[in-house]
């Protein structure tokens, strides 16, 4: 399949129209074969505050406007969406290196929620009720004004689309700073949201790094950020957020276990677990890093190497994000064998005929590893799998919540018991049976636990309203001959 090769230099999105200053800029690089697709404009706190401004003055008419209303705008963004998926998938293929079928599957991901914000006028009429005689009380959700929203590298169409559906539709404008390293996505988004009728300044984009987010952060008239990325950075995200009384919530990394019993169904486990690690290069937050066997389990471990040598790089798995990220993955790998762990599948030294500059990092599956080796610990970000063997469940959960993260765990068995059991005691956001990717769907929302998450709520699905609006209360009574008792 042809990609996308090459693109016009990047802009900021201000206002409905595309436009720079005399910004320095950076590369945009495919991983794929480290060529140069576009560059990226690094924007200043000036743009930034250019971009607030103009989502202040949309936010005017934009929250006054009916819910009912700002929905029309989505129900046809999301027709947008499906008219152009091949299009939106060849970027993100680009930018981001994920196979043809995976970066479609995240375009039809974004269709999907967007089909639930389009949805929330049905979710959150207003309630009211008639509290004392001739006294009526009333809670109306409005929005909270200007919003933010600062996205990864990973899922360059799917991860704003976690923040921009709902946020509007619940009455808000935004100001969205996407990875640099993978800003082609939200420019189409911008456009296609524009087509959509959406009016100008409602949804603004300021490409950039570091200076950008802290301008975010610091920004007077930003009422709340959501944030996606590691936890180094997501703590210094919430902190400084938080610190200027805005409302954040920050996604960080992880480090999912799968828990795998010995009555597991052997190929059902074997392919969900190497799918779950190799998935997207592993390069995705609810990814499978650590298996932890219990007991005797080897048939299924030989299996995974079976299922695993079916994954060709450049084929059906993509490729990792950056030559430093390459390094650095092989780099874990290194230190594990160096630990005497056991490489059963040695995914090092990849690379693909004609594509030579590309990113590449085979399937890896690494046994015998112990809890304090860095592979067990660490955030790998790869399609790089460590196994922990654990003589029963009760060691296995321990092992699961010594981790610092809590993003995703699950467990593989044909036990209800056994399955009741992880599912109560491990100590994470989203749980498995029988599933090695249990990300939740539409209406539920996701997020995880401990340093996978900073913050109250999440950014997707019912538990999102919360986070994008405030309560308004309002009591009435227009009646003086009613009863009056303490109540009224």
């Amino acid at each position: 399949m042809e990609l996308v090769k090459s693109q016009s230099n990047v802009q900021n999105f201000i206002n409905g129209s595309f436009a720079n200053g005399e910004q320095e800029s950076l590369d945009v690089i495919s991983p794929i074969d480290g060529s140069v697709i576009s560059k990226v404009p690094l924007s200043t706190s000036q743009d930034l505050n250019n971009a607030v401004i103009s989502a202040k003055e949309a936010f005017v008419d934009w929250s006054s406007t009916t819910i009912k209303e700002r929905v029309q705008v989505f129900f046809r963004y999301r027709s947008l969406l499906e008219k152009n998926i091949d299009e939106l998938s060849k970027l993100v293929q680009a930018e981001n290196g994920k196979t043809y079928g995976e970066a479609k599957a995240e375009v039809e991901k974004g269709i999907e929620l967007c089909e639930f914000a389009v949805s929330l006028p049905q979710i959150i009429a207003n309630e009211i009720q008639e509290v004392s005689k001739g006294v009526e009380c009333r809670t109306e959700r409005k929005p909270l004004g200007v919003v933010a929203s600062i996205t990864p590298f990973n899922f360059p169409n799917m991860v704003p689309h976690w923040t921009i559906p709902n946020a509007l539709v619940l009455g808000n404008t935004m100001v969205m700073k996407p990875s640099e390293v993978v800003p082609l996505s939200v420019v189409r988004i911008a456009e296609l949201l524009k087509e959509a009728g959406l009016p100008d300044g409602v949804f603004n984009v300021v490409n950039g790094g570091k200076e950008v987010v802290e301008a975010i952060c610091d920004h007077p008239d930003i009422a709340a950020v959501s944030f996606v990325g590691s936890t180094k950075v997501a703590k210094i995200v919430y902190k400084r957020a938080t610190s200027t009384l805005k409302r954040c919530v920050a996604l960080g990394g992880a480090k999912n276990h799968l828990i795998v019993l010995p009555d597991a169904n052997l190929q059902m486990t074997a392919s969900n677990v190497v799918a779950s690690m190799s998935g997207c290069a592993g390069q995705r937050c609810m990814a499978a890093s650590v298996m932890v066997g219990v007991d005797k389990v080897d048939p299924i471990i030989e299996r995974m190497v079976e299922e695993a040598k079916k994954i060709t790089p450049g084929d059906n798995l993509g490729t990792v994000i950056s030559a430093e990220a390459k390094q650095r993955i092989e780099g874990y790998i290194d230190q594990a064998e160096a630990a005497g762990a056991k490489i059963i599948l040695d995914g090092r030294n990849t690379t693909v005929k004609g594509k030579e500059g590309g990113f590449y990092v085979g399937p890896t599956i690494i046994d015998y590893v112990t809890p304090d080796m860095s592979v067990a610990k660490e955030e790998i970000f790869g399609p790089v799998i460590s196994i922990i063997r654990a003589k029963d469940v009760n060691e296995a959960i321990a092992i699961e919540n010594g981790s610092n993260y809590g993003n995703a765990a699950a467990v593989f068995t044909q036990s209800g018991g056994f399955a009741k059991k992880v599912m109560e005691e491990a100590s994470a956001g989203m749980i498995g049976v029988n599933i090695g990717v249990p990300v939740p769907r539409e209406p539920f929302s996701f997020g995880g636990w401990n340093e996978s998450k900073f913050g109250v709520g999440d950014i997707t699905g019912k538990s999102s309203i919360e986070f994008w609006t405030q309560i308004k209360k309002t009591t009435t009574k227009w009646n003086p001959e009613a009863q009056v008792n303490w109540m009224s």
